[in-house]
């Protein structure tokens, strides 16, 4: 099977900012995985199919409204009517107030914010042969 993989990159607003200090909720990155998802299965399958479940989900470093994060997700495994999915989302753009308020950095190495495993379902009259 040829790779099939899906990124995106957008900037955490202040309106994805939930807690105390700007933070955004962990779900947004999820959110941000399932979108992930639902390209993948287009491009695998020529249909959105279902997320069915994460198998694991790990919030490795926090997100601040004025973050840009880098998503990226890969099918790993196909099978009959399941797609197992890897997703990682890492920070590679953070907000300096301390220096202005339209203050910023490229950070000099990305840091990996959230990672998971998950399965999603295509129907059997939705898939497509695998290319």
């Amino acid at each position: 099977m040829a790779p099939v993989k899906a990124a995106l990159r957008l900037r955490m607003s202040q309106a994805d900012a939930h807690y105390g200090g700007n933070l955004v909720d962990g779900a947004r990155m999820l959110a941000l995985f399932g979108d992930l998802a639902t390209e993948l299965l287009i491009r695998h399958d020529g249909d959105e199919g279902l997320f069915r479940a994460y198998d694991s989900v790990e919030f490795l470093a926090p997100v601040h409204a004025g973050d840009y994060v880098e998503a990226e997700g890969e099918i790993v495994k196909v099978g009959s009517t399941s797609r197992a999915m890897r997703f990682e989302a890492r920070k590679v753009i953070s907000p300096r107030p301390e220096l202005s308020d339209s203050a910023a950095e490229v950070l000099a190495e990305p840091v990996v914010v959230c990672r998971a495993t998950g399965t999603c379902v295509v129907p059997k009259d939705k898939q497509r042969l695998a290319r």
